[in-house]
């Protein structure tokens, strides 16, 4: 996946950790596509790949997107999508343990970039 594609799947995947889609974190994931793609993108394909992982397969396909977009990105664009993942987490006022397991993958996984 590029860069993009991989920070959609991660957001969407932690959008659903929680078991509950809120209408605030769908705002934050249209914010952070209007960010990063300067023209109208079809996602169907993204929304299949995504609507057929089993939620035990979750956490796999989330730490494949956090590599593909490492490979594809500079720490400036990682910073920016980490303060997205952040938004996105806190939209609906609560941070659940499984929101909290995800996020930490992303900042221990590229933490030594913000030391």
């Amino acid at each position: 996946m590029n860069k993009v594609m991989a920070g959609y799947h991660m957001l969407m995947i932690l959008s659903q950790v929680d078991g509950d889609f809120d209408k605030s974190e769908g705002k934050v994931i249209v914010d952070y596509l209007k960010d990063s793609f300067p023209f109208r993108v079809n996602l169907d394909g993204e929304m299949e790949i995504l609507s057929a992982l089993a939620t035990e397969d979750y956490f796999l396909h989330f730490n494949n997107a956090m590599n593909d977009f490492y490979e594809d990105s500079n720490k400036k664009e990682r910073l920016d999508f980490l303060n997205f993942a952040v938004k996105l987490v806190k939209a609906d006022n609560k941070i659940t343990p499984e929101e909290n397991k995800y996020l930490k993958e992303l900042f221990f996984a590229w933490e030594s970039e913000y030391e």
